[in-house]
């Protein structure tokens, strides 16, 4: 079993608070209006705090799929919010889990800077670049979209 990581960055221009609260409490609600593959999310363990395991299913290309995102931990004080893809059809067979340590700090003019950890637990001692590579596109993707929902949603 080998472990990958990388880190990354995003700016926004929406507020740590803001952005955090669309990224974490009301995401289960946000996430399938705005990314069109996301069908549902739904709660399958817990209460939404740690510990809690959500199902996510995804349609791509006609093939149906799911992951289980496990949350890890969630910090509001800080604006932390940990989790883990610990299974489902939708995780790379090559893969045990995948986790996420992200925080959001505070950015100029009032934006944010969105930073994350992700470490991949791999079940062999390779990672592929193609499975790196789509799980960063595919977190980018969810943090620009959730990002463009509350820019085109001034009340949210």
């Amino acid at each position: 079993m080998g472990v990958f990581a990388f880190e990354d960055e995003h700016p926004s221009a929406v507020a740590q608070a803001k952005l955090f609260k669309a990224l974490t409490k009301d995401s289960d609600d946000i996430i399938p209006k705005v990314i069109e593959q996301i069908q549902s999310v739904e709660i399958v363990e817990g209460n939404g705090g740690p510990g809690t395991v959500k199902k996510i299913t995804a349609s791509h290309g006609g093939h149906t799929s799911y992951v289980l995102h496990k949350i890890d931990a969630i910090d509001e004080a800080s604006f932390e919010y940990n989790y883990s893809i610990v299974g489902g059809t939708g995780l790379d067979e090559s893969l045990e889990k995948i986790t996420f340590e992200s925080k959001l700090l505070s950015g100029p003019d009032g934006g944010s800077i969105g930073k994350i950890k992700v470490k991949f637990h791999t079940k062999g001692d390779v990672l592929s670049d193609a499975v790196r590579e789509e799980a960063k596109a595919r977190g980018t993707g969810l943090f620009k979209a959730v990002e463009g929902y509350v820019l085109a949603n001034p009340n949210y």
